[in-house]
């Protein structure tokens, strides 16, 4: 049964709801700002470009890395990897137990270990959207540690499974 709303304005509930339908990946998005490392649990974050090669990422206005962010003028994104559900928890601030976190630098920038991939990028422009910034990071590093990927759907961790083969991979670009 499909159900129909007008989009209201004020429906953040509903809006919630429907943007959760969309699998994403899991990043946690992380800044060195005075040798302090903040970070926090995101699936915001997309490519922009291949040339030159591009990511965009949004972040609220209200959150402590917005201005670390800024500061900062970098950032890294790991992607997290499947059995990583307790370091998204931590960077969402939803843990109370003890993760161990460890962290490489790369350009300046922090880079979770062991995740699935991840990317340093440098900031090239800072847009306003709403109560979100949007960052385009001009991608200064990547590496792909070839671990399966954490996905989350509807407030829910999973996994990806595939029944394609290799060779019929699909290219968006």
């Amino acid at each position: 049964m499909t159900i129909h709303h007008q989009c209201a304005a004020a429906d953040t509930a509903l809006f919630r709801r429907v943007m959760g339908r969309f699998t994403t990946g899991v990043t946690v998005i992380a800044a060195e700002v005075d040798g302090l490392i903040r970070g926090m649990t995101a699936n915001a974050f997309m490519s922009g470009s291949l040339t030159p090669p591009l990511c965009i990422l949004s972040v609220a206005k209200r959150a402590r890395l917005h201005d670390s962010l800024m500061r900062a003028g970098r950032f890294g994104v790991s992607m997290l990897a499947q059995g990583q559900e307790a370091v998204s928890a931590h960077f969402a601030g939803q843990s109370a137990d003890h993760v161990a976190i460890e962290f490489e630098s790369v350009a300046s920038v922090p880079l979770l270990k062991n995740a699935s991939a991840a990317i340093a990028a440098k900031i090239e422009a800072s847009h306003g959207c709403g109560d979100h910034t949007l960052f385009i990071g001009r991608i200064i590093h990547m590496q792909d540690n070839d671990r399966a990927p954490l996905v989350y759907q509807s407030g829910r961790y999973g996994a990806f499974v595939s029944n394609q083969t290799p060779e019929s991979t699909i290219e968006f670009w």
